[in-house]
């Protein structure tokens, strides 16, 4: 009983210093590691059917596995990329115009990405009710609602990246670059 009482103390103790800032960096950084596990695996099951198709012995559900990690790894990605700013934009028009227009449009398409992401958690949890039964043709067993999960977990994700990044607009009252714009932070291989 002491042992129980110490591990309960223990968690309580975790519990109290995690801040609900701690727990989102924790989750953003589990994202970010499924992502690329994700992706690595999609990788192996692709490279494995097409050499077990070669030698003759064909994994029956190789694309069915890898149409249902690409699912996962495609909103884990989006979000890691949008928290960090890294979508692609075209802001040839957008950036001629002032200051001020430029923040309402930005808070304008952040609203439309809170709304369009609204509708795909509230169409997507009747998705997977209804695809519940329904199996991949080359996983017998293994139910397609675990890829339509996909849509409104990763939605709710990005939906919570949105708020915070609408949040951030309304609180500065301008548009900020992150870190992950500015010049010096870009990944890019130029050779001249």
């Amino acid at each position: 009983m002491d042992f129980i009482n110490r591990v309960i103390k223990i968690f309580n103790a975790g519990c109290q210093k995690m801040t609900i800032r701690k727990i989102y960096n924790l989750l953003c950084r589990g994202e970010e590691i499924a992502a690329g596990v994700l992706l690595v695996a999609i990788m192996v099951v692709v490279f494995a059917a097409g050499f077990g198709r070669t030698i003759g012995y064909p994994i029956q559900w190789g694309m069915e596995m890898s149409t249902f990690l690409f699912a996962w790894a495609v909103f884990f990605s989006a979000d890691a990329a949008w928290r960090k700013n890294r979508h692609v934009s075209v802001e040839v028009l957008v950036n001629k115009l002032p200051e001020k227009v430029r923040y309402y449009i930005t808070l304008f398409n952040h609203f439309l990405i809170f709304g369009f992401l609204l509708l795909l958690i509230g169409y997507g949890i009747p998705l997977c009710y209804h695809t519940r039964f329904r199996a991949f043709q080359g996983i017998p067993g293994f139910s397609y609602m675990w890829a339509t999960l996909s849509v409104p977990v990763g939605s709710a994700l990005l939906l919570i990246t949105t708020s915070l990044r609408i949040r951030d607009l309304i609180k500065n009252g301008k548009i900020t670059i992150s870190e992950a714009e500015s010049e010096e932070n870009m990944d890019l291989d130029v050779e001249a």
